[in-house]
Formats: C-alpha cells, sequence, structure tokens
C-alpha cells in the first residue's frame, strides 16, 4: 500500500500573494476570517487596495512572456509536483474546507478529490494547444494557424466550492501558458485563494504567474473587471453578478472575454417508470449535499403523477433520516450555511412557500447558521419558490400530469445549467433529455457532476463558455494565422 508523507501545514495567510512574495494589503482595512459553523476566528487578512490589483496584473503581465515560452513539460512537472504535495496534505485541506465554508465533512472530502483530478488533468494540457495547417487555393502557398496562450487571465471565484471552482480555471489558464490574478470571495479567501497559491508556489510556480488579491468587490471588483491587463475573466458565482462583469468589462479599453458560470434552477425529472430507489437517492443528494448550495443543485423535483404520490412517502421518510448539525462528522449532510445573508435569503424563500400555501412537509428549527432540511410538495412550477435559485435545503415537490408537461415546466426556467432524469427506460429517458433546454443533462444520476475531462457549462441565462478538457483549451488561447507564399 503507498502511503505519503505528511508535510509541515500551511502558515501566513494574512495577506496578499503578489509577484511572488507574500504581503500586506493597502486598502487599511482587515478581513475577519470565521469558521460558519461555530464563529471562531480563523485568519484576519491586511484587504488589497486597486494599487495592490495593478501590482498584481503588472506582475502577471510580465510574467507571462516568458511563461509562455516555457516547455510543455516545464508546465506539466508543476501539476506533478502538485498532486505529490496533495497526497500529503489532504487532511489540513479537507480540514481548511470545512472550517472556512462550513462544508460536512463528505463535502469537503468530494472537493478535495476533485482538485486532485483537476490536477491530474492539467498535466495533459499542455500538449494539447495544437495547432493545423489549412489549404489554400493558391500555387504555392501555405496557411498555419498555430494556437497560443492569451496572455492574463482574471479569474473570480465563488465561496461554495472555493478551492475546486478557483483552480477549475486556474489550473487550465497556468497549462496552456497564461499568467493569473485570482479574487476569491470574501466569504472563503484561504480555500478560494491564498491556500492555493501556497500549493503552486511549493511546487515551483515562477513569481508572477499566479498572483491572488484579497479585496472587498465594491472596491476592486469593478476594476477587476475593467482593467486593461486581462485578455479574459472567467467568472463562477450568480447570474446577476455575471451580468454586471459583462457590463463592466464591455466598458474596459480593452476587449475581452467572458467564461460566465452562473447560477441554475435544475430540474430533476422522475418518469413514472423509475426506479423508486434511484429516484428517492438523486433527489436526496441531488438536493441536500452542501445544504443545496451548488449551482448544479437539484432545485425542483418534477415528478410525473403515475409515482407522485408514493414518491412523496418514500423521499419524505428519507429526508427525516438526514444527519444535521457538525460539518465535521462523517456522517453528517447538513450542516451549516456559509453565511447570515445566506440563512436570510433561504429563511425568507421558506416563508414565501408557507405564504402561497403549499404544504410543509417536512422541517425544522433553524439554529444559527444551521437550517435543516424542508420539504414543500405541491409546488407550483410558476411560484417564486421554483423560479428561484434557493441554494439552500429546501426542496420543492411539482406534480407534472404527464411526459410532456414535465419537459415542459423543466424548460420553463431562466436558467438552463444541470438538469436529470431517473428512468428505466433508456430511449424515453434520451428522448426527454435532447428535449432539455440545458447545457448538461444527466439520466438515472444527480444533477451535480464536474469532471475534468467533459464539457461543463449552460444554456441561457447559466453562462457563457464551457469549462474542461478540449473545450477549455479552446476558450483559454488563441489562433494566429502565418501564411507562407513560396
Amino acid at each position: 500500500m503507498t502511503t505519503h508523507n505528511v508535510l509541515p501545514p500551511y502558515e501566513g495567510f494574512d495577506g496578499q500573494f503578489i509577484n511572488g512574495t507574500w504581503q500586506a494589503g493597502s486598502a487599511g482595512r482587515v478581513l475577519k476570517d470565521t469558521n460558519p459553523y461555530d464563529g471562531t476566528l480563523l485568519t484576519e487578512i491586511a484587504m488589497a487596495d486597486q494599487g495592490d490589483l495593478d501590482r498584481a496584473y503588472e506582475a502577471a503581465r510580465r510574467a507571462q512572456r516568458d511563461w509562455a515560452l516555457t516547455m510543455p513539460k516545464e508546465r506539466a512537472a508543476i501539476f506533478h509536483r502538485a498532486l505529490a504535495n496533495l497526497a500529503g496534505r489532504k487532511e489540513e485541506i479537507v480540514s481548511w474546507i470545512i472550517r472556512e465554508s462550513g462544508s460536512t465533512r463528505m463535502k469537503a472530502t468530494a472537493e478535495y478529490e476533485a482538485i486532485v483530478a483537476g490536477m491530474a488533468e492539467a498535466v495533459s494540457l499542455p500538449y494539447m494547444a495544437h495547432g493545423s495547417i489549412v489549404p489554400v487555393d493558391r500555387a504555392g502557398k501555405e496557411a498555419r494557424v498555430y494556437r497560443k496562450p492569451v496572455g492574463v487571465i482574471g479569474v473570480i471565484s465563488p465561496w461554495n466550492f472555493p478551492l475546486h471552482l478557483s483552480n477549475r480555471s486556474v489550473a487550465p489558464a497556468i497549462a496552456l501558458g497564461n499568467a493569473v490574478v485570482l479574487k476569491p470571495a470574501s466569504d472563503t479567501p484561504v480555500t478560494g485563494g491564498l491556500l492555493l497559491a501556497k500549493i503552486y508556489e511549493e511546487a515551483g510556480l515562477p513569481a508572477g504567474v499566479l498572483n491572488v488579491v484579497i479585496g472587498a468587490g465594491s472596491e476592486i471588483g469593478d476594476a477587476f473587471c475593467a482593467h486593461p491587463v486581462p485578455r479574459i475573466i472567467s467568472f463562477t458565482g450568480s447570474t446577476e453578478v455575471g451580468q454586471r462583469i459583462a457590463r463592466t468589462a464591455a466598458g474596459s479599453a480593452t476587449l475581452k472575454k467572458l467564461g460566465l458560470e452562473l447560477g441554475g434552477n435544475a430540474p430533476l425529472i422522475i418518469l413514472d417508470d423509475a426506479n423508486m430507489g434511484k429516484a428517492v437517492e438523486a433527489a436526496l443528494v441531488g438536493r441536500f449535499l452542501h445544504c443545496g448550495q451548488i449551482c448544479m443543485s437539484t432545485n425542483r423535483i418534477i415528478v410525473e403523477d403515475g409515482i407522485y404520490d408514493a414518491f412523496l412517502e418514500a423521499y419524505c421518510a428519507a429526508v427525516e433520516t438526514i444527519k444535521v448539525g457538525d460539518p465535521n462528522a462523517p456522517d453528517t449532510m447538513v450542516g451549516p450555511l456559509c453565511n447570515a445573508s445566506q440563512v436570510q435569503s433561504v429563511t425568507g424563500l421558506i416563508s414565501s412557500g408557507v405564504q402561497q400555501g403549499f404544504e410543509l412537509r417536512v422541517s425544522g428549527e433553524v439554529d444559527g447558521h444551521i437550517v435543516p432540511p424542508h420539504v414543500f410538495v405541491g409546488v407550483t412550477n410558476g411560484s417564486r419558490l421554483a423560479q428561484s435559485e434557493i441554494f439552500g435545503p429546501v426542496a420543492p415537490v411539482i406534480r407534472a400530469k404527464d411526459e410532456a408537461e414535465a419537459l415542459r415546466f423543466a424548460n420553463d426556467t431562466e436558467y438552463g445549467l444541470s438538469s436529470a432524469i431517473i428512468s428505466e427506460d433508456e430511449g424515453r429517458a434520451m428522448r426527454v433529455a435532447q428535449g432539455i433546454e440545458a447545457g448538461m443533462t444527466h439520466i438515472n444520476d444527480i444533477t451535480i457532476h464536474d469532471y475534468p475531462h467533459l464539457m461543463f457549462g449552460g444554456e441561457k441565462n447559466s453562462g457563457l463558455g464551457r469549462f474542461n478538457g478540449h473545450w477549455i483549451v479552446e476558450e483559454f488561447t488563441t489562433d494566429h494565422l502565418v501564411t507562407i507564399q513560396r
């Protein structure tokens, strides 16, 4: 059996990482980073101002020129070393994710595994920047298309899967010869940014190729997106903020490409020939993993009439068994929400559902940041409860009279990120899947999946662009045509 050496824990999460140095931010304010479960102080970070942001982008611009000229094996070696260090730091990383984002141990472990998979995929990316030779209708003329890095990429990441959703952009950007300035969410400055900087620093990444700025969105958010240096802004977060980023970037002095992975309202369609066990498990895990604070979470459970009552009985019984509380306990499924504003938002949606007269079949008392599972039944698809991205442990169950109505309900939303179908008839499920207006659909599985080699992205107001595999190679590189007349 293979064993890994445990490395000394990382220290010094109290400032910015700019041009390979750890330094205090210049904003004159301190961000207190606390545990959402028990309120304990994790660290205090001297925040960045626009001057720090300028220095970070300039460091990235300078470093990228040399980094783009490195051999593919040199870039791949960074990720090999990062993988070795990750293996020796598993518990340290999992513990940080639990303490900073309120993740349960099962979710934090899954996020660690996603980071490892993303690093492993990045090893091959330097070799995937393929060019081409294109025929031309002229004697003696040759056309070559070279694929090159774009330059500097600005990455803004969210708090729900902070380490993974930062690295999902950072790793391929670096692997393809770009430099990065990363701004993590203020709720997760360590797991969303500073921890990642430590990992890459330890792996030997040259100074300036990755920079991390911790600052208030109200102070440096617009400047981050409008700055003249980055050619791409890669953002994961809410649709509202994504739309603001698009408007801000459009006003920049330099044209920018946007990669936006935004909100979702994932439908889980349970057809009347579904296996009951599969249906209940998909609705349970898909809705309540990480308290529903995942863009791909099952936001609406749409059940065909013939199986509706039986499903409700089995599902509600299963939800009642979910362990709620300490996120560090191995069998806890629902821990704390990330912050007080999330609690307010989710409890507001619960009140809205009650006021609209929907039956609250499962509920519980809110305790601090912990909101126990709630199940509403008989929900109408046009209601606020069904049309909102809930981002909390609240499950709306909707009855559909037949397959056609289930599909119509699934598509009746401004979002189009993920979706799923439960059915024992593969042909029928595939027919429904082809009719769903979403970037991703999973048959007989949960709505939550993100594999580093498979396309990830949404339609409608769920975003622009694609992540992972050769799709991210196309997003994070540019083509250069060179012709030769002989």
